[in-house]
């Protein structure tokens, strides 16, 4: 079993992805991740990520780095699990350039979306981060989700009825417990 992953270990390894690479890449953090480096966590079990464009030379660095640094490492982003909503590049927030590669939070939106529809415990905590810090705005987020929702055929074991009802019940959310 791996550590847990703090932002120091979080900031290595995106300076390791910055060595790994010569070419521009976009680096999308996800989940407990972005949870970390904003500081509403301490540590995460793994660190979600999407690259753009994937690169053979950071995918096999991976192999040697999650063994170097101690992490658990997963190539997951809500475009695996739900629709991405329009404009989701451009509401990524900047982190952090290392080398040619740079981080971005992905889109707090679609992470949001993402975690409504898993419905765990603590994403409905990271959910309610997210409009607390104002990353996320209910009204927005209900409108992304409309967007995405003549997409969502796509997913077929996702519950249409249930997710709608989990981003309708987010404005009634209140402050992290």
């Amino acid at each position: 079993m791996r550590n847990l992953t703090d932002a120091d270990r979080l900031r290595r390894l995106m300076q390791a992805f910055g060595r790994a690479t010569r070419n521009v890449t976009r680096v999308y953090l996800v989940g407990g991740a972005s949870a970390v480096l904003c500081g509403w966590r301490e540590n995460t079990l793994d660190v979600d990520f999407k690259f753009e464009p994937e690169r053979e030379e950071l995918l096999r660095a991976l192999e040697n780095l999650k063994e170097e640094l101690s992490i658990n490492v997963e190539l997951a982003y809500p475009g695996d699990f739900i629709p991405m909503p329009p404009g989701w590049q451009d509401r990524s927030l900047f982190i952090a350039s290392e080398g040619t590669v740079s981080f971005f939070h992905c889109d707090f939106y679609a992470q949001a979306l993402a975690k409504l529809e898993r419905g765990h415990g603590k994403d409905t905590r990271d959910v309610r981060e997210m409009i607390q810090r104002k990353l996320v705005e209910t009204g927005e987020l209900l409108r992304l989700y409309e967007a995405i929702e003549p997409e969502l055929y796509r997913f077929p074991a996702l519950d249409k009825d249930a997710f709608r009802k989990a981003v309708v019940a987010t404005g009634e959310l209140g402050p992290p417990a």
